[in-house]
């Protein structure tokens, strides 16, 4: 709607809720689906009121329909059902009130409901929100536990009793909210993230007792399964009992069958503790005395050998042998200098045998010229050449005559 309107020129309240109940009206009919959160039938009245809430959101419409539309699915339909209508939107300009007069209501079944959480479920799962490597491991022992839970309720007994009662030291952050109906999904993620922002919180537990399909639809929504998908702190749930399954169990950080299983699955024993550091502390104190008996064994037996009761004894064995080693090198050390002199003998006396000095001393002379060659052929020399003539005892000159 395109108007021109001023600070001066101004629309009255009943020309705006009349502009806008004309473009309403223009609007066609449309299924709704919610859930029936006030339902009223006043006997004799043709009309039945009802109003239709958003599971997942904090949103709500009133919905009207006559009674022979609301008496059609009256046995199966009743306050916190879901349901389907066909309805067509109307402004009630008098109050400026938005409703949806419905032609046809249908019950949603429980087989439609569980076809709509298995599709939900694959789409969250190819999305990776339910993989394994996003699991976060819990804390071996919580400073402070946060727990989702209804008010004074079987599941926040069964938490808190059971895991004082295996560990008394421990500590809750307790959120009471709706667990089921249409306030259960908002009121839930608003206490899951409030638990997550508290740094001191080191892990949150969402429980809730058992009951049907339908009381257990919250803790399946889509919003929730995010919500916790987007959580820094691991994420425990214990919803219902074994065979319940919500969408809520698989994109936690650990499945609890129940909520006294969640108490047993977040802080050990504290008995259990104390006997595993008993037999720890037996093993160990085992462990050490084998080894000093082993020590003690070993050097009894180190001490028992001969060479450690006698320490000299190894001393004068080895001195004797080195004696005998001595004396042995000694002997042929001696040999070998004896057959060494001996051949030096031998080849001094062949050397000096065939020495020039030797050759000089039988008689016989070398003649060399003035330039000192030796004279071995006699054309080598001239008539009247003076030669030097070498003996054994000296030398003399010599002249040649031809």
């Amino acid at each position: 709607m395109a108007l021109n309107t001023s600070a001066d020129a101004p629309l009255p309240v009943g020309e705006v809720s009349r502009l806008i109940g004309g473009w309403i009206d223009r609007l066609g009919a449309v299924w709704v689906e919610g859930q029936i959160t006030q339902l009223s039938r006043r006997p004799g009245a043709g009309v039945v009121f009802l109003t239709l809430r958003d599971p997942s959101h904090d949103i709500s419409v009133g919905v009207t329909c006559y009674r022979q539309v609301f008496d059609a699915v009256a046995d199966v339909v009743s306050e916190g059902a879901r349901v389907v209508v066909l309805a067509k939107p109307e402004w009630y300009a008098p109050r400026g009130q938005l409703s949806l007069r419905a032609t046809e209501i249908r019950p949603v079944g429980v087989g439609e409901l569980l076809v709509r959480l298995e599709q939900l479920k694959k789409a969250l799962a190819n999305e990776g929100l339910f993989a394994a490597e996003r699991k976060k491991a819990l804390p071996f022992l919580p400073h402070l536990i946060g727990l989702v839970c209804g008010r004074a309720s079987a599941a926040e007994r069964d938490v808190l009793e059971n895991a004082r009662r295996r560990w008394p030291a421990v500590r809750f952050e307790v959120r009471n909210v709706a667990v089921q109906g249409v306030h259960a999904v908002s009121q839930v993620v608003q206490a899951v993230k409030e638990l997550d922002d508290l740094d001191e919180v080191d892990v949150i537990v969402v429980a809730r007792g058992g009951g049907s399909v339908e009381d257990l639809l919250p803790f399946s929504d889509e919003q929730l399964v995010r919500a916790v998908a987007a959580c820094r702190t691991p994420v425990v749930s214990a919803i219902g009992h074994e065979p319940d399954q919500p969408l809520l169990d698989f994109v936690a950080d650990l499945r609890a069958s129940t909520p006294t299983d969640a108490a047993k699955k977040v802080v050990p024993d504290v008995g259990e503790e104390y006997e595993r550091v008993r037999l720890l502390l037996d093993r160990a104190r085992r462990a050490v005395h084998g080894f000093v008996e082993r020590e003690e064994r070993g050097l009894a037996h180190a001490l028992a050998r001969p060479v450690m009761e006698d320490p000299h004894r190894m001393i004068d064995e080895r001195a004797d042998q080195v004696t005998s080693l001595v004396e042995r090198s000694r002997r042929t050390l001696g040999h070998l200098l004896d057959r060494a002199d001996s051949e030096l003998s031998h080849t001094h006396a062949r050397v000096v045998g065939l020495s020039p000095a030797a050759t000089l001393r039988r008689g016989y002379a070398v003649l060399q010229q003035a330039d000192g060659h030796v004279v071995r052929d006699p054309g080598e020399v001239v008539a009247g050449e003076a030669l030097r003539a070498r003996v054994a005892e000296g030398e003399f000159t010599v002249r040649v005559d031809v």
